[in-house]
């Protein structure tokens, strides 16, 4: 009986990720199966340090947890606490990125993220158009932020405020920056910001913190860079 839940909890959470990840890309549709629209997404598993595929020979893509890896002393490393924004303190070597196509072309890539909160770990995804520097789209599926607060990152209205935003430059530095309140209307580089979460402001500064380190040099930077050639 164990075994046969492990499976079916396994399996469970496979179909959650795959959701997870259409919901950011903005591909979810009511009355399609989850696995029919996945069928547009190309997982692949890449080294953080080189921006690289990862072969298979060396790491099966089908039994790497990125977790897991991050505990690991083999799998995982110790993150420089003056580089570590995100509050992580280890990462995995390895991060799966999900390429949506629209025909033969990349269309968005969706990157896992995650990083310290208030008062617990954010974890979501965060879809990046083909150029890796606008914004798809972005969801938290797990967290344990104060519900009215910071748990309004779940909130369907302020994630719909991140579509079309610039997040990295043209230089590829991360620029993305959650404002104490909202953005002025007039503000010359309201591209890069986005409203903060009423009386959250910890929560914003980490939702900011987490995303600018993941879209660093020592998070999927090497990645992008390649993508945007």
């Amino acid at each position: 009986a164990a075994v046969s839940l492990r499976s079916r909890q396994e399996a469970n959470q496979v179909q959650e990720m795959k959701r997870n990840v259409l919901v950011a890309a903005n591909l979810l549709e009511e009355g399609r199966s989850v696995d029919d629209l996945f069928g547009k997404v190309d997982r692949q598993l890449i080294d953080l340090a080189t921006g690289q595929v990862v072969p298979k020979e060396v790491v099966d893509p089908n039994a790497y947890d990125p977790r897991t890896a991050a505990k690991d002393p083999e799998l995982g490393v110790a993150i420089d606490p003056e580089k570590d924004l995100a509050g992580i303190k280890r990462r995995g070597k390895y991060a799966f990125v999900y390429l949506v196509r629209q025909g033969e072309e990349i269309d968005q890539v969706v990157l896992p993220v995650y990083g310290k909160g208030l008062w617990s770990t954010l974890y979501g995804f965060l879809s990046l158009r083909k150029n890796g520097r606008t914004v798809a789209g972005i969801t938290f599926y797990e967290h344990k932020e104060t519900p009215g607060l910071g748990g309004e990152v779940d909130n369907p209205a302020w994630k719909a405020r991140w579509p079309g935003k610039q997040v990295r430059d043209t230089s590829g530095h991360p620029i993305i920056q959650i404002e104490r309140g909202s953005v002025s209307p007039g503000d010359p580089d309201s591209i890069h910001k986005i409203d903060g979460l009423s009386g959250a402001t910890i929560t914003s500064r980490g939702v900011q913190n987490l995303i600018r380190y993941w879209l660093g040099p020592d998070g999927f930077g090497p990645y992008l860079e390649q993508l945007d050639r």
